[in-house]
């Protein structure tokens, strides 16, 4: 793998003794510019997004850079010797991969189908939450979403649903369809009907029975 050679760039030429003494009076440790690190020798350059310090800098050889290796990523320029592990999106804390890591960049987690992210940060989900199940008697008045819970709402007097409608249904009126009211309607469930011509069947098979029964008695 090659070598990243990176330009040295001093910010002293003093000895440190004479740096230690100016840092005390001065009420301040010396400052490096904004592409490079602090190091017992001074200043050196950073290394480049996607590589890590493996040889710091000295006064005759720059910093030494290597890409991060497999699994592990820089996303800015660093003094560091090792890189960042990448994020493991967790299928039991309701995340997958929405992008993938790369030596520059952590992977990106998004929340799994039916499930919303409950903690972000940079356009990226760290945990997410199931979404709700709505009780019977209740409808959902809104779907949940990536970033937001399912919102349930009571339904009325005279409707119902199971938990599962996104509004709720009528109870069924079962003199409006010549059928009798066997059960009546709940919040949670329908009416119950019946057929009137079932019912007077029924009546009719009883009466007829009860009659051949005194009739077999009788004659005995």
């Amino acid at each position: 793998m090659q070598m990243i050679k990176l330009s040295l760039r001093r910010r002293w030429t003093a000895s440190p003794m004479m740096v230690l003494v100016m840092s005390v009076f001065s009420g301040h440790t010396l400052a490096c510019h904004p592409a490079e690190y602090q190091t017992e020798n001074g200043c050196c350059p950073m290394c480049l997004p996607g590589s890590r310090v493996t040889r710091v800098c000295t006064e005759t050889m720059s910093t030494s850079c290597l890409p991060c290796l497999d699994g592990t990523y820089m996303n800015k320029p660093t003094g560091l010797k090792q890189c960042f592990p990448c994020t493991n999106c967790n299928e039991g804390s309701g995340l997958k991969t929405k992008t993938s890591c790369k030596i520059t960049s952590d992977t990106v987690c998004e929340p799994l189908e039916g499930f919303y992210c409950v903690e972000s940060s940079d356009n990226d989900c760290n945990a997410a939450k199931k979404h709700r199940s709505c009780e019977p008697g209740q409808y959902i008045s809104k779907n949940g979403t990536a970033s937001s819970d399912t919102e349930c709402s009571d339904c009325r007097d005279g409707s119902f649903s199971d938990g599962s409608f996104t509004s709720c249904r009528p109870h069924t009126q079962c003199k409006t369809k010549n059928l009798q009211l066997v059960k009546a309607g709940t919040a949670s469930a329908d009416a119950q009907c019946s057929s009137e011509a079932v019912t007077s069947r029924n009546v009719s098979l009883i009466l007829l029975f009860t009659a051949s029964f005194l009739s077999s008695v009788y004659f005995v």
